[in-house]
């Protein structure tokens, strides 16, 4: 088999695991988020739905939610490997999955508000490459829904309004005050990746390489191991809950990164994935050997 084809291959059951098997830290975030709510609540009743929804999309191969995203993919491969070939082996595999109704036709063009039909358009699916020493190629991807892309925020420190300054602390307070803006839209409970740093665009793209980081895991720094967990606490203390119903369950998750900056600026940038938490990832050898990643 041609590499171009091996790797659509791969890519194409990617973006099926990815549309229609929710990971197994976000489906168990999820079951202690409904053992939390009341019985009876609405909380509870929406957390049961989107469990059952969970399910039937796992049995029958089916997407989970309607709307399966924009493909944000990050690959990391050898010297040698043909960037271009792997881009055009994803765009081939979206098309491919789009025909098989994995995924939505998402992509409109901006201009004339005509969908193309296949999935796949400028800058659709989206793709970062970064060159490293091991052999294989590694693909990592998450959906990303657009009622979720929608209250995603970049915020800019200090931050007279919020009392925020040039410190964690106000870090703290324009994430918080984020997650009160946004009020249960982009179908909370959510995941939100942070970036402190950087500039406004690689802001906003380490945001989202935060969301491949399983829920479960600690963050190598410490003060951002703390922030993360007190940023979880009191966010689900704010009681907007499921689909802003109410309830203790508001954040499945909190992952933060750093990015240098430039002395004038401090931003603070956060995407926010909604419950369906969908990614996928994959390992591929020098012989073409697969291996699946969580």
């Amino acid at each position: 088999m041609r590499s171009h084809d091996r790797y659509t291959e791969v890519f194409l059951e990617m973006l099926q695991r990815a549309s229609t098997q929710l990971p197994d830290d976000v489906v168990a975030a999820l079951r202690r988020g409904r053992d939390l709510e009341e019985d009876g609540s609405l909380a509870q009743k929406a957390l049961d739905t989107i469990l059952m929804n969970v399910d039937l999309a796992r049995e029958q191969t089916a997407p989970i939610c309607q709307d399966t995203g924009t493909p944000v993919v990050w690959v990391h491969h050898p010297v040698g490997v043909s960037t271009r070939l792997i881009e055009n082996s994803m765009i081939e595999a979206v098309q491919r999955a789009t025909a098989r109704q994995y995924l939505r036709p998402n992509a409109v063009h901006t201009l004339t508000g005509k969908n193309t039909g296949t999935g796949s358009g400028a800058g659709i699916p989206s793709l970062h490459f970064q060159e490293w020493d091991h052999p294989e190629v590694e693909v990592r991807l998450i959906l990303k829904g657009g009622g979720s892309e929608n209250v995603g925020s970049q915020h800019k420190l200090p931050d007279n309004r919020l009392g925020a300054g040039r410190d964690l602390e106000g870090v703290r307070r324009v994430v918080l005050d984020a997650l009160v803006q946004a009020q249960g839209k982009g179908c909370a409970p959510g995941t939100l990746g942070i970036c402190i740093g950087g500039d406004r665009v690689s802001g906003y793209e380490e945001s989202k390489r935060q969301l491949l980081r399983r829920l479960e895991d600690t963050n190598p720094i410490p003060e951002l191991a703390r922030l993360e967990e007190r940023i979880f606490r009191e966010g689900n203390e704010l009681g907007i809950g499921p689909m802003g119903f109410g309830g203790k369950t508001t954040l499945l998750g909190v992952k933060i990164g750093t990015l240098d900056r430039l002395p004038a600026c401090y931003f603070v940038t956060i995407s926010y994935m909604c419950w369906a938490g969908r990614r996928a990832g994959v390992s591929i050898s020098e012989g073409g050997d697969v291996t699946w990643l969580s």
